[in-house]
């Protein structure tokens, strides 16, 4: 598996070069940490993706596999969400896009 600071590395350079803002709100782990996606949908609601669990994950060669945890919801459950797990993982991530509609070029198995 790639290094989660390399790949994050990529994910926020991909998406600048799109136009989207994309930051890394929170470093962890530069090795193995897991990283939640955070979407800001600029129109006062965001989603959240997270790590698939290992069973929902396919063999078909992607590095990172993503579930939709909350779908266009108040930023205040997410930010809450994001806090307990940070409790529980103090080596997660947490990236940040600007995105209004689009794909997030990413792997995302059902929930």
């Amino acid at each position: 598996m790639l290094r989660t600071d390399l790949w994050a590395s990529a994910f926020v350079r991909r998406h600048n070069d799109l136009g989207h803002l994309c930051v890394v709100a929170r470093r962890g782990d530069p090795i193995a940490g897991q990283i939640f996606l955070e979407v800001d949908h600029l129109n006062g609601t965001v989603s959240l993706f997270t790590p698939a669990p290992s069973a929902a994950r396919t063999d078909d060669g992607e590095d990172r596999v993503f579930q939709l945890r909350f779908d266009r919801v108040e930023p205040q459950k997410v930010s809450e969400r994001i806090a307990r797990e940070q409790r529980f993982d103090p080596d997660l991530w947490v990236i940040v896009v600007e995105l209004r509609n689009g794909d997030l070029g990413l792997l995302v198995v059902p929930g």
